[in-house]
């Protein structure tokens, strides 16, 4: 992990995100995939966090995001499926006979933070704070 450098902090923060195409129809394959992934990559410029690792399913996306303090995750979220949503739907308008009521992707997630060191290794770590 990166760690970065602000105006008076200092910080590593990394998320796993995992989230699901609507029904869990299996359509992200081929172009689809491939134009899903562009897509994210822009957005997350845009928007100002980093993809350091992105990948899919058929029917799932997989994404390690760095970000700073200051963002503020469902935001991230919310660019990431609206505005890949909005895209996928002009780009690829054969998605629309799959996904009915115009919406591609599940609205629940998973995500998790990621770090260098384990849960065991913080809490060990702070355990022995004031120790020799």
């Amino acid at each position: 992990m990166k760690i970065e450098t602000g105006r008076g902090y200092v910080y590593g923060l990394q998320y796993h995100i995992v989230w699901c195409v609507k029904y869990r129809h299996q359509l992200l394959i081929d172009a689809v995939g491939d134009s899903l992934k562009e897509m994210l990559c822009a957005i997350a410029k845009d928007n100002g966090f980093e993809i350091v690792e992105l990948n899919t399913d058929k029917d799932h996306v997989h994404m390690l995001i760095a970000c700073k303090p200051q963002h503020y995750i469902p935001n991230i979220i919310k660019a990431l499926k609206g505005n890949s949503a909005r895209f996928m739907f002009k780009k690829h308008p054969e998605l629309k006979k799959r996904l009915w009521g115009g919406h591609m992707w599940n609205p629940s997630y998973f995500i998790t933070t990621v770090g260098e060191a384990s849960e065991d290794q913080v809490k060990h770590y702070i355990q022995s704070q004031g120790q020799k």
